[in-house]
């Protein structure tokens, strides 16, 4: 299996990013986003939120704004908790939380889903920089894309051919869904994860009812960006085209008249 390093040159990291917005006809950027070791610094142009979740950095990165999101700025208690930021607040590590917010009617299953979640050890970071892709400054530790299903599904088949053709495994609690699912796990595992959004994305973002997000390591980004290529010079428009959806002939009716 072959995949990339750090020693991608930015220009390359841009034109992928540039590349898969044309190929996949994206409605908006792929997000490329570092976990980083240093405190903030001002004389970055990157501009520092407040009072915002992890998923709406996401958001406004996906639509061009290069951001910053640290413990003081974070205001979901879940992803700070998931960043390392924070301790869970005991509302979400007894399940109660959940069962206010009307998802789960039994505290226990909601305690468990947040027993279960992936999480950085306290302190692990000091902050995360997301920008757009075709943009980056610098080499992403995760890339993120967020949009219709089926230019996801080319991604995650990309990603299966530089694997070697290994099936892509999901892991999603259907909750967490973009600072877990889509960025801490392909950050701690190396690969790529998917999920289906969640609870909180979609009341906070202008995500789209039927748009979801696809993760995944930085490692991989120079392979999934060249088998897009290839998947963009005729498995891509032949499969768009639905040929075969439109030389399917209609069945004969059932009712007689």
């Amino acid at each position: 299996m072959q995949k990339t390093d750090e020693n991608m040159e930015i220009p390359d990291v841009q034109k992928t990013g540039k590349k898969m917005i044309e190929q996949l006809g994206l409605s908006t950027s792929p997000v490329a986003v570092k976990f980083c070791l240093t405190k903030y610094d001002e004389t970055v142009p990157v501009k520092r939120l407040t009072h915002h979740r992890y998923c709406q950095a996401l958001m406004k990165a996906r639509h061009g704004e290069s951001v910053w999101l640290d413990a003081e700025g974070i205001a979901c208690p879940a992803a700070a908790a998931a960043f390392g930021f924070k301790s869970l607040p005991e509302a979400l590590q007894t399940g109660k939380g959940l069962v206010g917010f009307g998802i789960v009617s039994d505290p226990k299953i909601g305690a468990k889903m947040f027993e279960n979640m992936p999480r950085l050890a306290p302190g692990s970071i000091q902050g995360l920089h997301l920008m757009p892709l075709e943009s980056s400054t610098f080499f992403p530790d995760v890339v993120i894309v967020e949009d219709e299903v089926e230019k996801l599904m080319w991604i995650a088949l990309a990603y299966m051919h530089a694997t070697g053709g290994e099936r892509v495994p999901g892991n999603t609690a259907v909750l967490q869904a973009a600072c877990v699912d889509s960025t801490l796990i392909p950050y701690l595992e190396k690969r790529l994860n998917y999920g289906f959004s969640c609870y909180g994305c979609r009341d906070a973002t202008d995500i789209g009812g039927g748009e979801a997000l696809v993760g995944f390591s930085g490692d991989w980004l120079e392979a999934i960006g060249r088998h897009l290529e290839y998947l963009g010079e005729k498995a891509i428009p032949s499969s768009r085209s639905k040929k075969a959806y439109r030389s399917l002939k209609p069945a004969p009716s059932s009712f007689s008249h």
